[in-house]
């Protein structure tokens, strides 16, 4: 929102600097994100009429004007302005004066000179010369009522300021100079001007007929015809000026005063063209293929979730955003329609988005505009129709106000304790009511409680925080006392047992992972194939079509991200995440973090792809498989040693993935992608993934201490036949689940054969057969009170044997 600072203080004019002013305004919520002057400082520029223009003696393109500046001679001055002209009344640079800096960036100075021989006393200006604007097309042309020699920044009110706001949603009566006021009125306690609007009077009784077939779409319609108007009367300097300092250009007289009544009453309207209406006028919602040619030059095609305005044959308007090109004014235009309705906000909102544009028209609707002013705005505009563009002629019909279902005012209550206890400061019931009231609010009082019956243009007000709102505005935020918190502040010590997040970061950046922040909401698809969820949450709002369900897994935005470096011809990509992912759990209640229904877990994923140390001289180059980002997650959850068991995950290789345990509970999983997935995503070789519980790699057991053995320890080693199903997990739990009584120090698996038994051939009785293999270990033993006998070390070794014979079946190989 923008207007003139001069504009505002004619509604209402507080005893306050223009800083004031603007830091009055947004402390009150409605932010001043700009402060301009109107004009930039120069001197002795005053207005001057021309009285004679001749040629130059010795130049085509100059003359030689005498200029009347009010000090009884004329002045001669030289001019190469084409419309330099007896009779008209310019800005006059005085000798002495000082123009707004040139590209140079100094002033630029009048002086007494000689322009081809014949002597200049001053100068003429142009608009752009005095920086008013970048016309250069001749001279400044001003009011023929403007007072001769009178300073022109008094006659152009160029001593003044433009206020530039930036407005939240719901101040949606605050787009207006007037809607302004009152707010300044309210914060500052000086008298808002309300000027009275006289009805016009009427000397017809012509009325266009109009029906308002949706009732949703428009709640009150108002009309009148006004007839034998000048369309081709100019629009005056003032209105010219006001509404430039609002950013807006002149049109046209009748345009020109449409808007004039916006930027002032916040009141969006339309003039038709009566004679280019065909029958009656139809307010309803639009029909699949109807066609409208808009007055930006864009032809639309609406649908019956946009609202229009149509005659007996075609649409005429886009209701509440921009009429039509068909009904236009024009310079031929001698009867006209004066149209203001009240349209629903949400009849009105996203309309405009969907055709690529947006109006000040509709900026307002979809906010929210006072219903019951539609009648005294179209007087408003009848009025300045006919003081710029009325003849002897002119006529205007009755208002044709049509009021069919109007927003229905609620009673709001506020609790003066709770808004007290909300602001944090004490407040009185009598502090609150006059906040309130000095806003204009119908304010009954009850005990300790104040209802308030919202006016038709506040459409912010339904609960009762927004009460609350209103109060603190007015109040002032820079009253509320600096009160210290009251809690306990005490610091989060983690344990010794659990280590941060930065430090999982650190150590996957250690191991040559790069992080990677990504969004919470991607494509369905990934969650199907990646994730195995066939019913994921959903948006109800998403920002794109492919980002329409919350993630259950980080694996698709991993994929996702190493697709991006492999199209940018990146051949190793190590890349790791922790994020928050979303999955249905009926078991969780709401609370302060939590949803209902809805586990919100945090975990840790990474990706490793190409060659595995990179191109260097001192290895060859090789893939990596699932053994080196095995590796990774073990050093990741060092000191805690994860077991891995042969697992199946919907993203990854069945026979190249593993699931991850800690304390025989599944913290996550580890593999290479599913041959099915690097097909689908055009991968050249295949990535290998794993994804882990945060909260499992954030723990971290303390470590105890042990004193070093004062005795020599022992070493076995012992040659095992097993079954080729055998893993080595479960070979290492029956070695250490024997009963050795404290003396087992290490296991150590150091040798693993398969025979290569051919077709026919029969397998040594000594060694594993088909089916088998030969597995190494090798036992180190140690005790802390003494050297080991041969007994105790060979009941030890028998134990481990009988162990490993229950559990998996070994025997000893011979």
């Amino acid at each position: 929102m923008q207007f003139p600072e001069s504009w505002l203080r004619e509604f209402c004019n507080p005893p306050l600097t223009t800083a004031q002013l603007a830091d009055t305004l947004t402390m009150a919520g409605l932010e001043v994100e700009d402060l301009h002057p109107v004009a930039p400082p120069f001197s002795k520029v005053v207005v001057g009429e021309i009285k004679e223009a001749v040629q130059h003696p010795n130049a085509d393109r100059l003359r030689v004007c005498q200029v009347d500046v009010g000090q009884g001679a004329l002045l001669n001055i030289v001019c190469g302005a084409p419309n330099a002209r007896v009779g008209i009344r310019v800005p006059c640079a005085l000798v002495g004066a000082e123009l707004p800096p040139g590209e140079d960036g100094k002033p630029f100075a009048i002086k007494l000179g000689k322009l081809r021989g014949v002597e200049s006393q001053g100068m003429l200006c142009s608009a752009r010369e005095l920086k008013l604007n970048d016309d250069h097309g001749g001279l400044l042309e001003l009011d023929a009522a403007a007072p001769i020699g009178a300073n022109i920044r008094d006659v152009l009110q160029l001593d003044d300021t433009v206020f530039t706001l930036k407005l939240t949603p719901n101040l949606a009566h605050g787009l207006s100079v007037y809607g302004v006021a009152r707010e300044v009125s309210a914060l500052t306690g000086a008298p808002l001007n309300t000027p009275a609007i006289a009805p016009v009077k009427t000397g017809s009784k012509d009325v266009l007929p109009v029906k308002v077939s949706a009732p949703d779409l428009c709640g009150r319609f108002s009309g009148r015809i006004i007839r034998n108007v000048n369309t081709k009367a100019a629009t005056p300097a003032w209105m010219v000026d006001r509404l430039a300092r609002c950013g807006q250009r002149s049109v046209t007289a009748l345009v020109d005063i449409s808007n004039y009544v916006m930027f002032e009453y916040s009141r969006p309207s339309h003039i038709f063209d009566l004679d280019k209406i065909h029958g009656a006028l139809d307010v309803r919602w639009g029909k699949p293929g109807e066609q409208l040619k808009l007055l930006n030059g864009n032809t639309i095609t609406v649908d019956e979730k946009v609202g229009v305005i149509s005659d007996d044959v075609q649409v005429e308007s886009l209701a509440g955003i921009m009429g039509g090109d068909a009904t236009a004014v024009s310079d031929d235009t001698k009867n006209i329609y004066v149209e203001a309705a009240f349209w629903w906000p949400l009849a009105v909102q996203g309309r405009s988005r969907r055709f690529n544009f947006s109006t000040d028209a509709g900026h307002r609707f979809e906010r929210g505009v006072d219903p019951s002013l539609t009648v005294e705005h179209i007087e408003r505009i009848t009025q300045l129709i006919i003081d710029i563009c009325g003849t002897p002629d002119t006529v205007c019909g009755p208002i044709d106000d049509q009021t069919l279902s109007l927003p229905e005012a609620k009673p709001v209550t506020l609790r003066v304790a709770r808004a007290a206890k909300v602001i944090g400061m004490p407040l009185t019931q009598e502090q609150c009511a006059g906040a309130l009231r000095r806003l204009g609010l119908d304010v009954a009082e009850g005990q300790g409680t104040l209802t308030v019956t919202p006016p038709p243009y506040r459409f912010d007000l339904s609960i009762e925080e927004d009460l609350i709102e209103e109060v603190a505005r007015i109040i002032g935020y820079n009253a509320l006392p600096a009160t210290p918190p009251l809690a306990p502040i005490t610091a989060r010590v983690r344990t010794e047992a659990q280590r941060s997040r930065f430090a999982v970061r650190h150590a996957l950046a250690g191991l040559g992972y790069q992080e990677t922040i990504n969004f919470s909401f991607v494509e369905e698809q990934w969650e199907a194939e990646l994730a195995g969820n066939k019913d994921p949450i959903r948006l109800l709002n998403p920002i794109a079509s492919q980002m329409s369900v919350m993630r259950s897994s980080l694996l698709g935005s991993l994929i996702q991200v190493l697709r991006f470096n492999l199209d940018r011809k990146a051949t190793r990509v190590r890349i790791f995440e922790q994020g928050r992912v979303y999955m249905r759990d009926a078991t969780v209640a709401t609370s302060d973090t939590t949803v209902a229904g809805i586990r919100q877990p945090m975990l840790v994923a990474g990706l490793a792809y190409g060659d595995t140390d990179g191109l260097q001289w001192g290895n060859k180059e090789g893939r990596t498989d699932f053994y080196d980002v095995k590796g990774d997650v073990e050093a990741l959850l060092w000191p805690i040693e994860p077991v891995f068991e042969a697992a199946e995950h919907p993203a990854l290789h069945p026979g190249r993935s593993a699931r991850v345990l800690v304390d025989g509970q599944p913290i996550g999983f580890v593999g290479e992608l599913h041959p099915r997935w690097r097909q689908s995503y055009e991968l050249p070789q295949a990535p290998v993934l794993f994804e882990l519980s945060l909260d499992a790699v954030l723990r971290r057991d303390i470590p105890v201490a042990s004193p070093v053995a004062r005795f020599q320890s022992v070493e076995r080693d012992l040659a095992l036949i097993v079954a080729d199903t055998v893993s080595h997990s479960s070979l290492m739990g029956a070695i250490h689940a024997a009963p050795v009584a404290g003396l087992l120090r290490d296991a150590l698996l150091f040798d693993v054969y398969r025979p290569q038994v051919k077709a026919g051939q029969v397998a040594p009785s000594s060694g594993p057969a088909a089916g088998e293999k030969s597995m190494a270990v090798r036992l180190t033993l140690n005790s802390d009170e003494a050297t080991l006998t041969e007994q105790q070390i060979e009941s030890t070794v028998q134990a481990v044997v009988q162990s490993l014979a229950e559990q998996t079946g070994a025997r000893l190989r011979s």
